[in-house]
This record gives structure tokens, sequence and C-alpha cells, in this order.
């Protein structure tokens, strides 16, 4: 899961997608990161902490860590939450094999729609709320996937 800065919505996915591997007994790594380095080793957003524990996610024990390179060889899907940050990852791929693996979060919602989760950083209270559950119809689509083999 990636963002810019890994505080807000990556961390959500992120969460979201843990506990859901977890409920359904799933063997399958989830971690997040952002296309910028500007809050490395900080927790999410207090906003994001906040929504996501009213929820029942527990995020606040992720810290922000930057993409990089090796990333590509550790994860079979990079999921990015927006155009800016799939041509951030993307630069950083090796070729195609790399960039294959790299995917707008909601493209599982809407398929080839190049739709953008939101970023509540400048919002209110009630965009992180919307963001919630946006991120949380996607990863219930995406662990749908696991589990059916669509997505390894």
């Amino acid at each position: 899961m990636v963002c810019l800065g890994n505080i807000c919505r990556s961390p959500m996915a992120d969460g979201l997608l843990r506990r859901k591997v977890k409920e359904h007994n799933l063997n399958v790594l989830v971690d997040s990161a952002g296309t910028a380095n500007y809050h490395v080793g900080s927790q999410p957003d207090h906003r994001m902490i906040e929504t996501a524990k009213s929820r029942g996610t527990n995020i606040h024990d992720l810290r922000a860590r930057q993409f990089s390179k090796k990333d590509f060889q550790e994860f079979d899907v990079i999921y990015v939450m927006d155009e800016s940050n799939l041509s951030n990852v993307n630069q950083l791929s090796a070729g195609d094999n790399e960039r294959e693996k790299v995917k707008l979060i909601l493209d599982e919602l809407h398929p080839n729609e190049k739709r953008s989760v939101p970023d509540p950083y400048y919002g209110s209270m009630h965009d992180f709320m919307d963001v919630y559950d946006l991120l949380d119809k996607v990863t219930d689509v995406i662990i749908e996937k696991i589990k059916n083999g669509e997505i390894r």
C-alpha cells in the first residue's frame, strides 16, 4: 500500500488489509510506504488513528517508511492510492515485470477507471471517515480475490 507520506491513506489500507488477512487466516504479507520521506518513522496521522480505532482497526503501531526499489522484490502486488504515486513508484522500477506489479487500488472496485483515493490530510474528520469506508470496501474485494486465487 503506497501513498505520498505514508501517514493517512496507505497505513489505513495496510491496517484494514492486515486485520482482514488475520481474520481469514491467510498467509499474506501486508505493508505500506510513502513515495516521499516527509514522515519516516512517524505514526499515522492522529485523525486516521482515531478514525481507524473508532471502526475497530488498530494502526497506531505502524510507522511511516519510504518506498524503495527492494519493495519490488518483496511484494507481488503494489497498490498505490493515486496516479501521482503510480508514476513515482513506476519511476523506481527496473522494467515491465516490476511495473506490472503496480496497480491503482481503486481499480479493484472500478476496473480501468483510474480513480484515486482522496487524500484527507487537509480535510475534515468526515474526509477521514470517507477514506476509511472506501478502503474498507476495496480491501474486502482484495480479500475475496486472494481467497479465490486471483491475487497471489
